[in-house]
């Protein structure tokens, strides 16, 4: 039975699930709520997940409402092109690098990219107590994107081998969402330290453009951006 999945424009978890699909081929039917509308406050909604939040995915009798479960629900209801390994190894490193980007990735962007697209976007003035908070958020995803370049230093071609993964489908939302914030938010970003990402980290940059060339990726693009321009590039 064909899946279907809920989420919103932009959500790094539901996008985790989209890359998913995306990496193993799968046909879904896609159903992008809307925030303002407060679709996932709605009794339907609900009825599938009282914390309201997404991802959510259903096929069949089969009801899932975490990200990482589902990519794991992903590789068993469709074996082909595997998304945790084919070997022990494989899924040990894959694992592994997921759930670092879970765990730590994730918070750090959370705390930066919520300034960046949830409030002015104002840089801080300079030795303020909000400035010192700001550098602090900046320095916790420097850390994590410092970690992804040091991955990739070995020459691989994705975060943890030579084919998409469950790895990559967790750390491309972050870096894409950190590349669309330089693009719209470039003074904070810039202020920030990332300017010119390729330059601090050019293994993290040319795994992400990879990536970003990939038509199945392309396709995986939040609809909203379609109708903001962005103000600045990021290569």
């Amino acid at each position: 039975m064909r899946p279907t999945l809920y989420t919103f424009s932009g959500a790094p978890r539901g996008w985790r699930v989209l890359l998913g699909l995306a990496f193993k081929g799968i046909d879904a039917d896609i159903r992008i709520l809307s925030v303002s509308e407060r679709d996932h406050l709605k009794p339907e909604f609900l009825a599938m997940n009282p914390r309201a939040k997404v991802p959510v995915l259903t096929s069949g009798d089969t009801l899932l409402r975490d990200s990482i479960a589902i990519l794991a629900w992903l590789d068993k209801a469709y074996p082909a092109k595997p998304l945790f390994g084919e070997t022990p190894e494989q899924a040990a490193i894959i694992w592994q690098v997921a759930m670092e980007c879970r765990e730590y990735l994730r918070e750090a962007n959370r705390q930066l990219l919520s300034r960046a697209f949830f409030t002015d976007a104002r840089v801080p003035e300079a030795g303020s107590e909000d400035d010192q908070t700001f550098q602090q958020e900046a320095a916790l995803v420097h850390a994590e994107c410092r970690y992804l370049e040091s991955l990739l230093s070995d020459g691989r071609t994705f975060m943890a081998g030579e084919t998409p993964s469950a790895a990559d489908a967790l750390a491309y939302p972050e870096v894409r969402l950190l590349q669309r914030a330089v693009e719209t938010r470039t003074g904070l970003m810039t202020a920030a330290g990332f300017g010119y990402p390729p330059d601090l980290y050019p293994n993290v940059a040319t795994w992400k453009n990879r990536l970003n060339d990939l038509p199945e990726v392309a396709a995986t693009m939040p609809p909203h951006w379609q109708d903001e321009t962005p103000i600045a590039r990021s290569a």
